[in-house]
């Protein structure tokens, strides 16, 4: 039999996860570039939250980023297992950003798909403790605490991981050009444009399809300037004419929506530096492409 104080407290407890929970999201999805697995966790926070003795937790919402970041950690362990025998190139899971553009966190770092997958290569709590330093604004001494480390090795895990995403990432173009760049391109792929394509990509461009198994996804990624534009025009012809685009955001940046008799069938976004696009990232994996689908119409 529950007390009214029973009651009150749960209630209390409830703000107190509702008020945390977009930044419990934000954790989550940065660290696993799923938002489906995000979920997930959130729930299982949620669950381990309202059986905790809550009498002793000062500060719930440092206890609830624990929480979380624990078990993001343990699960991005053993994604990593499945990922190894995901059908062709894995790419992050797309969120609309357009409600909250940082997706729970003080800044809008590590949210870029592009940076995503540089992230995922890193081992889970490299990405954790950057994720917590980068986007959410941690003391190092708090990251520490987190990841049950020293605060040194907090401070050497954040650099790490800087140091992976400068190196695998030329400085970027300002937003406005990237949405410049993604015009043009898309324009010149549709028309089959070989030109324009080799005025706007970089050298080293490599094209992704995360189809995960379906059909016309290709199952590898598609690597450099000759191979991405041939590609590319080979493709326009059985591709765009029956397209129709819808121009929208996804992860703080422009996107593009192809559909086809009504139907999302990709998300396409580009990352790009001033020697031209470098990434090209095709998102056509129905189970990941419903779920943004659906947030933009909700």
């Amino acid at each position: 039999m529950h007390t009214d104080n029973d009651a009150d407290s749960l209630d209390g407890a409830t703000r107190e996860f509702l008020a945390a929970r977009p930044q419990l999201f934000g954790i989550a999805y940065r660290v696993l570039g799923s938002a489906a697995e995000a979920e997930d966790i959130v729930q299982d926070a949620w669950l381990r939250w309202q059986n905790a003795d809550r009498t002793d937790i000062v500060e719930p919402k440092a206890f609830l980023a624990t929480v979380t970041t624990r078990l993001a950690i343990n699960t991005a362990k053993s994604a990593r297992v499945r990922r190894e025998s995901y059908v062709g190139p894995w790419l992050p899971e797309p969120v609309d950003t357009s409600q909250d553009p940082q997706v729970g966190a003080e800044r809008a770092e590590a949210l870029e798909l592009a940076v995503l997958l540089v992230l995922e290569k890193l081992n889970p709590v490299e990405r954790a403790a950057y994720v917590l330093r980068e986007a959410f604004d941690y003391p190092y001494g708090q990251v520490a605490e987190i990841l049950e480390t020293s605060e040194a090795n907090a401070r050497q895990l954040v650099s790490r991981a800087r140091k992976h995403l400068a190196a695998e990432r030329k400085e970027r173009v300002s937003p406005t050009e990237l949405q410049r760049l993604l015009e043009v391109f898309l324009a010149a792929a549709r028309t089959g444009d070989l030109k324009v394509l080799e005025d706007v990509l970089a050298a080293d461009v490599v094209s992704y399809s995360d189809g995960g198994g379906v059909r016309g996804a290709s199952r590898i990624p598609v690597v450099g300037l000759p191979h991405v534009s041939q590609y590319l025009v080979a493709f326009a012809p059985r591709f765009w004419p029956e397209a129709e685009i819808r121009h929208v955001e996804a992860n703080g940046g422009p996107a593009v929506l192809v559909l086809s008799g009504g139907n999302a069938v990709a998300l396409l976004t580009i990352d790009a530096s001033a020697e031209g696009i470098d990434r090209i990232m095709w998102m056509m994996n129905p189970a990941k492409l419903a779920p943004y689908v659906e947030s933009l119409d909700g």
